[in-house]
């Protein structure tokens, strides 16, 4: 199963924004990766530098390597609609990053763990796929055996309530993927134009 394992500081210092991680390195030294800063890069990038920083920011934020990032876009542009929206809709539909939304994990890459190590269910079946997509009225839980382990537990903030596609019973521990999300209720500072314009050269 492909990941990226590398330093979190660098990406966040890279983007500017904390991609990985809490971003607390931010303030202390905003200065791109690299010996020099940004003493030794252009003053402005060009058209073709700004769409691959993009994609390369939604890939990790979601944790999406090159390939997987590659067919999910194939995927957007196949569906109805406008492209770059679909492609966010499909990368927030993944189990792992809902699992992220709904706060049985306090980040994308603990909900991966979560899913990989079987303790996840969706609709009552244990998945361990993270990149698993969901569809409307799935319901998204965890295994009886984990609901009693105070480490899963004890992380579980139930977050799903701010998020308007997404339902969390606190009491049950479940929560339901109501519906894809419109592009405007995703946080994420992902400027999707950029990254079809990119796929689309």
């Amino acid at each position: 199963m492909a990941r990226y394992i590398g330093p979190k500081t660098k990406i966040s210092r890279m983007f500017g924004e904390p991609i990985l991680g809490n971003g607390k390195w931010l303030n202390k030294n905003s200065n791109p990766p690299g010996q020099h800063g940004a003493s030794r890069k252009r003053k402005t990038l060009g058209e073709y530098a700004l769409q691959l920083k993009e994609k390369q920011k939604a890939k990790y934020t979601y944790g999406v390597l090159e390939r997987q990032f590659r067919k999910t876009f194939e995927e957007a542009a196949r569906r109805k609609g406008v492209t770059g929206e679909n492609l966010i809709r499909l990368l927030e539909a993944r189990l792992d990053n809902t699992i992220y939304r709904l706060g049985i994990a306090p980040s994308r890459p603990g909900a991966r763990q979560l899913v990989s190590h079987k303790h996840v269910t969706v609709n009552g079946e244990v998945v361990n796929i993270p990149s698993f997509q969901l569809k409307p009225g799935d319901i998204i839980g965890l295994k009886p055996s984990s609901q009693g382990n105070t480490g899963i537990t004890s992380a579980t903030k139930g977050k799903g309530n701010r998020i308007n596609w997404l339902d969390w019973n606190e009491t049950e521990m479940k929560g339901t993927f109501i519906a894809y999300p419109e592009r405007e209720s995703v946080p994420e500072n992902i400027k999707e134009q950029l990254i079809v314009e990119l796929y689309s050269k």
